[in-house]
Formats: structure tokens, C-alpha cells, sequence
């Protein structure tokens, strides 16, 4: 299997990058549409659970919207071979003093790229070391 073939990993940070600009939009139909729609796909969320495609597109409609101030930060695409990726950001915004961090696992399905599996948390920001 090859790993991180850069017209693969620029396909899915195509499609990351599609789904970010729809987060910071508030596109719920843009960001439903990045996401596998099947009772399989999982979303676990900063306070929340969402199991399955038809339980993640019900939280979009009521959810509040992430900051427009929001930023990645060391994002970290990675592929194996043309078909699955897992995309890793951090991210911070003017809402709070603490460190998000995202993670996407995305499968190249017959419709295009999907994420088929999702995880946001934060947490306290790492001290930096003297």
C-alpha cells in the first residue's frame, strides 16, 4: 500500500479543506454532504454523540455555529493508498482559551471523498517548556 500519494493527499485536502470553509460558513447542507450518510458513521463531538448519518445531520440543525474566528493549526493529512485518509488539525478561536483538536477519517466511496468517522475535543493548552 502507498502511502501519502500527493494526488491523493491533495484530493482529501481538497475535501478537508471544503468542509472547513462550510464549518466557518455554517453550510449544514455543504457539511451534511462531506459526511457518509449511514447509520455506521460516528461523530463524537466537544458534548455530544451523534451515531449515525441521520443523527449527525439532526445536531447540525440546532447546533451553534463554530467561531469565524476559528484557525488550524498543524493540520496532518495522511493516505493510504487512494482510498483512506485521516486528517488531523488543532484549532483555536476567540470563544475560548482552549486547544481543539479535530480527527476525520475520510473514505473515497463511490459519491467521493466521506468522512466516515469523527472526533472534536479540547482540552487545556500544552505549557510550553523553558
Amino acid at each position: 500500500m502507498e502511502i501519502n500519494r500527493p494526488e491523493v493527499v491533495a484530493q482529501v485536502a481538497a475535501a478537508f479543506e471544503a468542509y472547513e470553509r462550510a464549518l466557518v460558513d455554517n453550510d449544514v447542507n455543504a457539511m451534511n454532504a462531506l459526511f457518509w450518510d449511514t447509520p455506521e458513521t460516528v461523530r463524537y463531538g466537544i458534548a455530544e454523540v451523534q451515531l449515525g448519518g441521520a443523527a449527525i445531520r439532526a445536531w447540525r440543525e440546532t447546533c451553534e455555529p463554530v467561531p469565524r474566528s476559528r484557525q488550524l493549526h498543524r493540520t496532518v493529512v495522511t493516505t493510504f493508498g487512494d482510498a483512506y485518509a485521516t486528517v488531523s488539525t488543532e484549532f483555536t478561536s476567540d470563544a475560548t482559551p482552549l486547544l481543539g483538536r479535530q480527527m476525520q477519517t475520510w473514505a473515497r466511496l463511490d459519491t467521493g471523498w466521506k468522512i466516515v468517522a469523527a472526533h472534536v475535543s479540547l482540552i487545556e493548552p500544552p505549557q510550553e517548556k523553558a
